[in-house]
């Protein structure tokens, strides 16, 4: 029996060049199958501490291959140049990484969009969220080392550290020890469709989801209200608005 190489071993580099591009997605489609069917078969909290324990080994075997194979060092398990880069190039690596996630998430919606119409997006949009606002949380949480009981100043924390914090501009006002008031004060998806003088996108039914499952992932005695997201209207100095509270 004669045993050959994978068929791209012997292809023109560009074509190399493209399929290892290929192969790395389908690297992200699988690791995300594979939380999805977890969560499915063990329900969501055991499959968020199987994802932690499977991160931490994945990122530890990849970047000791990848070090070895680029010729990079590693201090503390990260590229060392990446630890040396400058802080204004992090700060830009950051918002390039935030962007790709947004962008990602808007070529998703348009392609069911366009296809299938606006209900059929939605209401992938809003399940989607359903998922992965308990997700970040999940993910914030554990970055940040908070407590299951952190309340409302580690959701404060929290929402400093989302993806959407380094793209949109938001703020908070107290309103004392048991509710803060969380505003979206420019947001990337409206402010495109204003320069195209379209309206705002209705992404109420979205938030409900999003703000409510990601406060609930932080602190479940966390309650969520919406004062205003799209399409209510709103005032000039915020697309979004939301009111997290705790009886304590």
């Amino acid at each position: 029996m004669e045993v050959k190489q994978g068929g791209a071993v012997n292809q023109p580099k560009e074509l190399k060049a493209r399929f290892i591009i290929d192969i790395i997605n389908r690297l992200v489609v699988h690791y995300g199958l594979w939380f999805t069917e977890v969560r499915h078969q063990m329900g969501m909290e055991k499959a968020l501490e199987i994802l932690e324990n499977v991160t931490e080994k994945n990122i530890s075997i990849g970047m000791k291959r990848f070090s070895e194979l680029f010729g990079f060092e590693l201090e503390q398990g990260l590229p060392k140049a990446l630890l040396q880069m400058d802080n204004k190039d992090m700060d830009k690596l950051m918002e390039a990484v935030a962007k790709s996630w947004l962008v990602n998430d808007g070529v998703f919606f348009q392609a069911i969009e366009f296809d299938y119409g606006m209900n059929d997006a939605k209401r992938c949009n809003d399940s989607c969220w359903a998922q992965f606002s308990p997700y970040e949380a999940f993910a914030v949480k554990r970055f940040l080392k908070l407590s299951d009981n952190s309340g409302l100043e580690g959701l404060k924390q929290a929402l400093q550290f989302r993806l959407y914090s380094l793209i949109n501009k938001q703020s908070i006002i107290d309103e004392g020890p048991e509710s803060f008031v969380f505003q979206m004060n420019a947001c990337r998806v409206q402010a495109a469709r204003k320069r195209k003088n379209l309206d705002d996108y209705p992404c109420k039914s979205g938030g409900l989801v999003e703000y409510t499952y990601f406060a609930r992932a932080i602190d479940k005695r966390i309650e969520t209200e919406c004062i205003g997201c799209p399409p209510d209207d709103h005032p000039e100095n915020w697309f979004c608005a939301w009111r997290f509270s705790i009886n304590n």
